[in-house]
């Protein structure tokens, strides 16, 4: 009788912690708790982003096309199918992605962060995910993982290290884009969902964030397209709440719900940033030249003094600056923006003197 109760004390006590952790609302967490949380973020204040995926051995040019402004936007400005749009994968060679060079770039530029797009809006996935054949392992780079790359040179050279990852997919057989009465073009950016098969894709969506957290020990998780009509706040907030139970000590920005009503854990101003201070955490992304994925013929370069004043205007605000390197077709850094970087490096190095 006494080892029968004692077994029953053992195993109370095993799944008591998991009972308790599901009954936390961390959205309604405390704010002692929330800042504790936020603490390393709000101290780092600036960061880096990198635009890499299938897009960026285009250049922004598509069989001589070179419509659009955002290169990682390419199949929807160009309205590519997506059968053709996937044969990409076949020419995706990227052999010089160096993490290293690039996480030792970002901490010589002054950046404390980095946040890479493992999943953009082409559904393209960077690592060798489990859910899908639309990834790194089907490409000629087959037994890289460059997330894993990132990761590992992030916790050597002491950054914190983020995964963006898009709320639509392009590529996804839940999905489907339909025509605009008005331009007769497809509607990319507010592709539809399937009937009936949301629940299928948002379970897709959970399994690969799931991923990247145990995988890869992701800080920051960082959404986006949270404009599409079929993502609710509601499905924001499930979501939310799930990445917090698989890991409570994770930042998420605004664009998991709808980001003009959500402001946790961070709101993200694009390509502009506040003129005042306001009551909740925010980080300003920005392009260091036009575009966020690499593309061939844009110089549109900002120089060091520009980086430099933005980035002093924001964290005098209480914001961070999140700006962005795009590789190119090999996975190298663009030589402009290393130069950019390191120039804007040395100017923090002389101001902490």
């Amino acid at each position: 009788m006494k080892d029968r109760y004692i077994t029953l004390l053992l195993f109370l006590l095993m799944i008591t912690p998991t009972i308790a952790q599901q009954d936390v609302n961390y959205i309604e967490e405390p704010e002692t708790n929330f800042k504790k949380r936020m603490q390393w973020f709000n101290d780092a204040k600036y960061g880096m982003f990198i635009h890499f995926g299938l897009y960026s051995q285009l250049g922004g040019i598509y069989k001589g096309n070179e419509e659009g402004r955002y290169a990682e936007w390419i199949q929807s400005n160009q309205d590519i199918p997506t059968d053709e749009y996937a044969k990409l994968i076949n020419t995706w060679d990227p052999k010089d992605f160096n993490a290293k060079k690039i996480v030792k770039l970002a901490k010589k530029a002054g950046m404390k962060y980095l946040v890479i797009t493992t999943k953009h809006h082409e559904g393209f996935c960077l690592w060798d995910s489990e859910y899908t054949d639309f990834d790194i392992a089907s490409s000629p780079m087959k037994g890289r993982d460059f997330i894993k790359e990132l990761s590992d040179a992030c916790k050597k050279e002491g950054l914190h290290f983020g995964t963006y990852y898009s709320i639509i997919d392009w590529h996804h057989p839940s999905q489907v884009v339909t025509i605009n009465e008005k331009t007769k073009k497809h509607n990319w950016g507010q592709i539809s969902m399937k009937e009936g098969r949301k629940a299928e894709y948002v379970n897709y969506m959970k399994n690969q964030i799931k991923e990247l957290i145990e995988k890869y020990d992701s800080e920051i998780i960082w959404f986006d397209a949270d404009w599409v009509d079929w993502w609710t706040l509601e499905d924001g907030k499930d979501l939310y709440q799930y990445i917090r139970e698989l890991k409570p000590s994770i930042i998420i920005n605004n664009r998991v719900a709808k980001r003009k009503i959500f402001k946790k854990d961070f709101g993200t101003p694009e390509q502009f940033h506040l003129e005042d201070k306001v009551d909740y955490y925010w980080e300003a992304c920005y392009t260091l030249n036009d575009s966020w994925g690499y593309k061939i013929k844009d110089t549109d370069w900002k120089t060091p003094e520009i980086v430099y004043t933005k980035l002093k205007d924001i964290n005098g605000k209480g914001g961070n600056l999140l700006l962005n390197i795009g590789p190119n077709i090999n996975g190298e850094v663009p030589q402009k923006s290393v130069k950019i970087l390191k120039q804007v490096g040395e100017i923090l190095k002389k101001e902490a003197k």
